[in-house]
């Protein structure tokens, strides 16, 4: 399916990482609409104790299976080297959660030197389970799933997630255009658009303001259910990632083609 890691690998691994999303999930469903204590990292985002548990349950099923890989979490951060390496959210939307507000999903995604190739996010409040193996196709709750066949603006729906450093931008304009010209807007956030995205129930998302952790398996899921996904500049993913523009293959060209210098504003 990819080079460097074979098939029997990869299906390996998917069912080690749905089986520790899932355990996850079980966890994170006995905190949700509970009151949790909520701790304020340096940065000013939520951390509760759902979401260092459900890490450390994470942690454990992919160690117990591979011991030797590395894994870099939201919470505990890296430990571990070497050529695969799991990125692990396991509550992207946190804030969500402590709102009581359904919004939030767990993510694990798996890099192979540097490359993206294996993601599970599961929406446990949700009941939703959408994964993909690069080679393998994109996958929601057992049936297999394509982004829409959309190629116009006029025809497409936007989600977008979050924008500040878009909003004081130059490029913010080269927003503006799109959403004039799209047949409708939305913001969806989180995992959510990404899975409607994947099952072509909208055409293109837009953010500015994102981690690595936040997108890695979601990035693969849309790309098997033949999306494009780069940052906002058309780049590659890689750890320092911090933006997103993902959709089908024809909308994903035209608006890199506004946004790809909306930092310096130099979009046509």
């Amino acid at each position: 399916m990819t080079q460097g890691v074979d098939d029997h690998f990869l299906e390996r691994a998917l069912q080690v990482a749905k089986t520790a999303a899932q355990r996850a999930g079980e966890l994170i469903n006995r905190y949700y609409g509970a009151d949790v204590d909520v701790i304020l990292k340096d940065d000013a985002s939520p951390v509760t104790c759902a979401d260092i548990e459900s890490e450390k349950v994470i942690r454990d099923v992919l160690l117990e299976a591979f011991p030797t890989h590395a894994i870099y979490g939201e919470e505990h951060g890296l430990s571990g080297e070497g050529d695969f390496l799991w990125l692990v959210d396991p509550i992207d939307g946190t804030k969500s959660f402590v709102r009581r507000y359904p919004m939030f999903s767990t993510q694990i995604a798996l890099m192979h030197r540097g490359e993206l190739v294996l993601g599970v996010s599961y929406a446990s409040a949700f009941g939703e389970l959408a994964w993909a193996v690069r080679g393998g196709g994109a996958w929601l709750d057992g049936k297999r799933i394509g982004v829409a066949d959309i190629k116009l603006l006029a025809q497409a729906t936007l989600s977008t997630g979050n924008l500040k450093s878009l909003a004081c931008a130059p490029g913010w304009a080269a927003l503006a255009g799109l959403v004039q010209e799209v047949s409708r807007v939305r913001g969806y956030g989180d995992f959510l658009h990404y899975h409607l995205l994947a099952r072509g129930a909208l055409d293109l998302v837009i953010e500015s303001d994102v981690n690595i952790l936040d997108v890695a398996a979601l990035a693969v899921i849309v790309r098997e259910a033949g999306g494009v996904f780069t940052d906002l500049d058309g780049r590659e993913l890689d750890l320092q990632t911090r933006s997103v523009l993902a959709g089908t293959a024809a909308l994903h060209q035209v608006a890199l083609h506004r946004m790809h210098h909306w930092r310096e504003g130099t979009h046509d």
